[in-house]
C-alpha cells in the first residue's frame, strides 16, 4: 500500500512557512545564515538559526517549555487542521507521534547547569524532563491528547529520516493509522563546541564538495509530516521507498569508500521498485566536510555513472543535525507540491571549484527543471556518526 504525505509543517533559516521556504529554497538564498558569536569561545560562526519570536508553549504545558518544543509546536500550528482531520477520523489511540532529535532540550539544561553553578540551585523553571530525548514526542502527544505510540529517534544525522522510517513501519504493520512524523533540533552550545572541538565547523559558509570546502555550518529546524495510508488533499505525495544501513566504520568518520551508502540508497530503490536512473533529483547529505563529501561523490557516482541531478541545501540551512533528514525530505515534497510553480530544484551553492580528487557530479544550476508531470522521484540521503546510512525516495503518488 502507499505511505503518503498528507501535510508538512516546516521552519527553518528559510522561513517560518512552506511557502517561505520554498520561495527562498528555490532562489538559493543563504541570507538565513548569520555570523554570530558567543556560541564557541573566542569564535565568530554562520548559523542558521530561526529569527523572531516563537509561538509560546501553553501555560498548562510549562513542563514541556523549551526552544525545540517552540519550533515543533510551530510547525505542528501549521498543519493543525490536517492533524485535527486524522483525530476525528481515526481515533486518537490510532494516530502515533515518531520524532528525531539529537539536542532536545539540552540548551535549556546547560542553562539550567550554569545557573547551578552559580546559585548552587536549578532555577525555578528547570524541569529534567525537558532535556530527555523524548520530551518532543512526549509534548506532541500531550499536546494533542494522543495515546498511540509516541517516541523519539536519536542516530545523530539520521534521526528524523529514520523516523519516517519508523512511522512507515507502524502503518505496515497496522498499528497505526496516521503518524506524526519529521523531527527537531535546535541551537545550543553543546553541538557547536563539540563538533567545534572536532575542528569539522566551518567559519565561513559552507562549501559542499568544493576543493576549498573546511567543514559544516549549524542550523535549527523543525519538519513535521502527517503519513497515513490514505491520500489526503492534493498534492499526493508519497514516502515510496527508505533504505538503511550501518556500516559501522568508526565512531564520527564515514567509511571512505561509500560502501554503506550505497547499500542504504540501493535498498531505497529496491523498495521503491526503481532504478537508477528513473531518480530525477537526489538531495546530497552533503555536510562540505572533507571526509563526507569525498565518501558520498563516491558513493553517488556509482550508483549514478550517467549521473543524477543533485544539490547539497545546507549551504542555506546549516546542517540541522537530528531534523536533517525530515528538512531535506520536506524539501523534495515541496519541489513536487504546487507552491513550485516553476518546476525549479534546490540549487547546489558553492565557489564552482571542483576537487580534483572527487567524481564529477551533475549540480543543480538556476536553470533546470523538474518535470511537470508525473511521475517524479526524488532521493534524499543522510549520513550520521557511527556509519549510520538513510536514504529515502520521496515521489508522486501511485
Amino acid at each position: 500500500m502507499t505511505t503518503y504525505l498528507n501535510a508538512l509543517g516546516v521552519v527553518c533559516a528559510l522561513g517560518r512557512n512552506k511557502q517561505e521556504v520554498a520561495q527562498n529554497l528555490f532562489a538559493g538564498d543563504c541570507s538565513g545564515m548569520v555570523d554570530e558569536a558567543g556560541w564557541v569561545r573566542e569564535r565568530s560562526l554562520p548559523v542558521g538559526a530561526v529569527r523572531g519570536e516563537l509561538v509560546p508553549i501553553p501555560d498548562d504545558m510549562s513542563l514541556h517549555r523549551s526552544r525545540n518544543n517552540q519550533l515543533l509546536l510551530e510547525a505542528a500550528l501549521q498543519i493543525r487542521p490536517d492533524i485535527d482531520s486524522a483525530i476525528q477520523t481515526y481515533g486518537h489511540h490510532r494516530v502515533g507521534v515518531v520524532l528525531g532529535t539529537s539536542t532536545s532540550g539540552i540548551h535549556e539544561a546547560s542553562q539550567g547547569l550554569t545557573h547551578y553553578i552559580h546559585e548552587k540551585q536549578f532555577p525555578a523553571e528547570y524541569d529534567y524532563q525537558q532535556q530527555e530525548l523524548a520530551a518532543p514526542a512526549n509534548f506532541l502527544a500531550d499536546w494533542l491528547q494522543l495515546s498511540g505510540p509516541a517516541y523519539v529517534i536519536s542516530t545523530a544525522c539520521t534521526s528524523s529520516a529514520r523516523a519516517l522510517m519508523s512511522a512507515q513501519r507502524l502503518l505496515d504493520l497496522g498499528v497505526c493509522d496516521a503518524v506524526l512524523c519529521g523531527g527537531v533540533d535546535t541551537l545550543c552550545e553543546l553541538t557547536l563546541n563539540g563538533f567545534s572541538a572536532l575542528e569539522a565547523v566551518s567559519g565561513q559558509r559552507c562549501n559542499p564538495f568544493s576543493v576549498n570546502r573546511n567543514g559544516i555550518n549549524i542550523g535549527e529546524a523543525a519538519a513535521l509530516f502527517v503519513m497515513s495510508r490514505q491520500a489526503g488533499d492534493a498534492p499526493s505525495i508519497a514516502l515510496l521507498g527508505s533504505g538503511a544501513s550501518s556500516d559501522a566504520h568508526h565512531i564520527s568518520a564515514p567509511e571512505p569508500t561509500g560502501r554503506g551508502a550505497l547499500q542504504a540508497m540501493n535498498k531505497a530503490l529496491s523498495r521503491a521498485h526503481l532504478k537508477p536512473q528513473q531518480i530525477n533529483y537526489l538531495n546530497l547529505h552533503g555536510t562540505a566536510t572533507q571526509h563526507n563529501d569525498a565518501m558520498e561523490s563516491q558513493a553517488v557516482a556509482t550508483l549514478f555513472p550517467e549521473g543524477v541531478p543533485c544539490s547539497s541545501t545546507k549551504p542555506m540551512t546549516g546542517h540541522t543535525l537530528g531534523a536533517a533528514g525530515a528538512l531535506e525530505a520536506a524539501f523534495c515534497w515541496l519541489s513536487l507540491s504546487p507552491v513550485n510553480v516553476d518546476h525549479v530544484l534546490p540549487p547546489h551553492l558553492w565557489d564552482g571549484q571542483p576537487d580534483p580528487q572527487l567524481p564529477a557530479l551533475n549540480w543543480v544550476t538556476p536553470a533546470a527543471r523538474l518535470a511537470s508531470i508525473a511521475p517524479r522521484y526524488l532521493m534524499s540521503n543522510s549520513f550520521a556518526f557511527g556509519g549510520n546510512n538513510v536514504s529515502l525516495i520521496i515521489g508522486d503518488a501511485p
